[in-house]
């Protein structure tokens, strides 16, 4: 009796440390003055440190909502807005990516436009395509005309 209230017990105190760690958020903010269906070149400024190309998956789905997408170290200054990034990846058995942000710029004064971020947890963790979909998803609601 006694090894199954202990049992019962350490089931409980397990439940209630996995069920603390999954964290979905998914947010976005335009700026009002921000015109992004005008935006229709852009250029994905790579992270230094960046080991997992994340800049180039941004630009590849950018090109295919129809907005023309270059990537580079670089800034450049000859597009409708500069795209930045912040990626924080994890260990939990394998590598995942636990938070992405992405900002769209003005080129000429590095206003932020718009910035979109996605986190999710081990245990709802989703891939870099599926983040930076997301991500860019909730910047521009419905997609680019």
């Amino acid at each position: 009796m006694r090894s199954h209230r202990l049992g019962a017990l350490l089931a409980i105190v397990m439940l209630m440390l996995v069920q603390g760690c999954a964290i979905n958020r998914a947010t976005a903010t335009v700026d009002p003055s921000a015109n992004l269906p005008a935006i229709k070149r852009v250029h994905v400024v790579q992270l230094q440190e960046d080991g997992y190309n994340v800049n180039q998956t941004i630009a590849d789905k950018l090109n295919a909502m129809g907005i023309v997408a270059t990537t580079s170290k670089d800034k450049r200054t000859d597009v409708d807005a500069i795209v930045t990034y912040w990626d924080k990846w994890y260990w939990d058995i394998t590598m995942y990516l636990l938070e992405l942000t992405i900002v769209f710029r003005e080129p000429a004064t590095d206003f932020p436009l718009a910035t979109g971020n996605s986190m999710h947890t081990s245990l709802t963790r989703k891939s870099q395509q599926e983040m930076v979909d997301e991500v860019l998803g909730n910047i521009f609601k419905g997609g680019v005309k």
